[in-house]
């Protein structure tokens, strides 16, 4: 699979003094956690970050890296002479949501050169219009996905429909229809509203709105198997959007008397837990998604990912006793959930594991 930039960045890092390695991230996202975590261990850090949306890293947090690239746009990564900074200080660069969105797939899979820690072509399936992306892997893998209506005029119970805002296409105004008429009403609202637009809803994912807690479920997935084993389970988290969960803090009578758009801008993340007779469907459908990868994607998924979904009543259950594991969206990249580190006791059992590494480091804890 190691196509396009993928043989040349192979060479390059085989080419890289193990002991002079720079870890570098887009300056977006989840830089912050990046920065934290390589310096933690010894690295140099390196953040590309965009004019007007630097201060965070170049200022507010300059103490986690050591190096910053300064661009008009993120776009400007691929130039020639930024790449030749990055390659200079032998940079393995983590790639996030923000660098996939705005660098383009074409872009890193063909023009990218400095070497990634993970698969750059796993990244393009996250886009749900895309050909054998993530839901074509979860359903090849056997993992529950929820149904999914081709057409509004199918709808016959609840579902989401998955649609992007129309000016701010990175962020999501998804609603919530029970009917085909339901469905039009709405889309007609938000389109009046100016918050989605045609286009948008014809590349809409409308899918059964799964009746369970959410959670999404983070992962690490070596390489190095024979040294680190297959994988590991960081924990889980959940988001907070605006302005849905402004509009959920309010009683419902009062949420009755508002009418404003509803949209899923994530603005944060809480951890969570689960209880534990219910963890091995996590883990069942981390070992599935992770052997599909391996044969569609090869060498399959590396680095962090995330499965997001939800625990509810199977529905092949007949008796609506047993409980499954839905998944609706992956994260085949650093997740952004920095709560996990703090907040989920899966990261005090793998210091644990991992505890004669740590100490080698000098660091206490994961």
């Amino acid at each position: 699979m190691l196509g396009g930039c993928g043989s040349e960045a192979k060479k390059i890092a085989s080419e890289y003094d193990p002991n002079e390695v720079t870890i570098g991230v887009l300056g977006s996202h989840s830089a912050e956690e990046v920065g934290v975590s390589a310096k933690a261990f010894g690295f140099q850090t390196l953040v590309v970050c965009q004019k007007g949306r630097e201060s965070l890293y170049a200022n507010y947090n300059r103490h986690l890296f050591d190096h910053v690239i300064l661009l008009d746009k993120f776009s400007d990564i691929i130039r020639e002479d930024v790449q030749d900074k990055m390659l200079k200080l032998s940079t393995i660069f983590i790639p996030n949501r923000s660098f996939s969105v705005y660098v383009g797939y074409d872009n890193i899979e063909n023009r990218f050169r400095v070497p990634i820690y993970g698969n750059r072509f796993l990244l393009r399936t996250e886009e749900r219009t895309a050909p054998r992306n993530q839901y074509w892997l979860l359903e090849k893998a056997g993992i529950k996905i929820p149904k999914k209506f081709d057409r509004p005029e199918d709808i016959d119970r609840l579902v989401i429909v998955k649609v992007q805002q129309k000016k701010k296409p990175l962020e999501r105004a998804f609603f919530y229809a029970s009917s085909p008429e339901d469905y039009y009403r709405k889309a007609e609202e938000l389109i009046k509203q100016d918050v989605i637009d045609e286009e948008g809803l014809r590349k809409a994912r409308i899918e059964e709105y799964v009746l369970g807690q959410k959670f999404n479920a983070n992962f690490q997935k070596w390489a190095l198997e024979d040294y680190f084993g297959n994988f590991d389970f960081l924990g889980f988290d959940d988001r907070k959007q605006t302005n849905l969960h402004g509009v959920l803090s309010l009683p419902a009578r009062d949420q009755l008397m508002i009418n404003v758009p509803i949209k899923n801008e994530e603005i944060g993340h809480y951890g969570l837990t689960m209880r534990e007779s219910q963890k091995p469907l996590v883990y069942e459908a981390a070992e599935r998604f992770i052997r599909v990868c391996r044969e569609e994607y090869p060498p399959g998924i590396i680095g962090l990912f995330a499965l997001q979904g939800a625990i509810a009543y199977d529905a092949d259950d007949p008796e609506q006793k047993r409980l499954a594991f839905y998944v609706f969206d992956v994260s085949p990249r650093v997740p952004g959930s920095p709560c996990v580190g703090p907040t989920s006791p899966e990261m005090r059992r793998l210091t644990l594991k991992y505890q004669s590494i740590l100490r080698r480091y000098g660091v206490d804890r994961i």
